[in-house]
């Protein structure tokens, strides 16, 4: 990450989540990025533009205007100082000041990482290995219910302030729900900003989906894939045939720790059993193809 520029803008835009257009707007109207060019005449960003770029996206997921927030990201992370692109932080952090239900300290740890990293490593690395090994405390009965409650809802806050928008613009339409009774949203909303960074819509019903409203929105919204999450088996088994009815109207796939590949197959659905950013970036490189 060190020296001279070295990327090209496709890429940028694929570590930073954030599409070459919009990066070549900030660049015009803020200064935020700082190309150089190459003997061929193409214009390459150093880890100091990646930097600022993490930084400013933080800076707004906390309400601050695109301009305010690219002023302080400059200010920040200079050329000098960000040359060489700070590690990512420890999750440790987090999932520290979590079990402290230390809000202040999971926000900073939080800010932290989102500042350092892209979209997807942040999703891969930071929020969806927590989740893990919370469900794992927790089925070792050393996580409490206020430390799952408190931990959920504070990520659920800070992933949902990420997702402000992402029903916008003109690429195509995920809609997203959970299985009837299914509460646990956290990977699915994961996808969700996974799957907008690559330049998807995502209409979000959430938790505790009835299928036949998830049916009749698809038919109105004519998406180019549904995915339904569910955390076991059970929640799938009890809707199937509502699964492969809705199959048939409408690219389906199913998610979570529930989704069998067997059984997706068997309702004319595709199986994600992937991380969030990892499936993110299937979809959107098979266009949704997914029959």
């Amino acid at each position: 990450m060190n020296g001279p520029g070295h990327l090209r803008i496709g890429e940028l835009s694929r570590r930073v989540g954030v599409s070459p257009e919009l990066l070549r707007a900030w660049e015009l109207r803020y200064g935020l990025l700082r190309p150089t060019r190459s003997p061929g005449g193409f214009r390459l960003y150093s880890g100091a533009d990646e930097a600022r770029v993490l930084r400013m996206r933080a800076y707004q997921s906390q309400g601050l205007s695109a301009a305010e927030a690219a002023r302080l990201a400059a200010e920040e992370f200079t050329d000098d100082a960000a040359a060489g692109h700070p590690a990512a932080p420890d999750r440790g952090d987090l999932a520290r000041a979590l079990e402290r239900f230390d809000e202040p300290g999971a926000q900073e740890a939080f800010d932290r990482a989102l500042g350092s990293v892209s979209l997807d490593a942040l999703l891969r690395d930071f929020v969806i290995p927590y989740l893990g090994e919370l469900g794992d405390r927790w089925q070792a009965g050393s996580a409490t219910v206020a430390e799952e409650h408190f931990a959920s809802n504070f990520l659920r806050g800070r992933l949902m302030g990420l997702a402000r928008g992402w029903g916008q613009g003109a690429g195509p339409l995920a809609v997203l729900a959970c299985a009837p009774g299914e509460l646990h949203d956290l990977a699915l909303i994961s996808f969700g900003l996974a799957l907008r960074a690559r330049g998807w819509r995502i209409a979000y019903l959430g938790p505790d989906t009835p299928l036949g409203t998830l049916l009749e929105t698809s038919r109105t919204l004519d998406p180019q894939l549904v995915v339904v999450s569910a955390a076991t088996p059970q929640r799938f088994s009890r809707v199937k045939e509502e699964l492969r009815g809705l199959a048939q109207v409408a690219p389906l796939a199913l998610a979570g720790a529930g989704a069998k590949r067997a059984f997706a197959e068997s309702v004319g659905a595709k199986h994600l059993g992937a991380d969030p950013a990892t499936e993110a970036e299937s979809v959107a490189a098979s266009g949704a193809r997914l029959a």
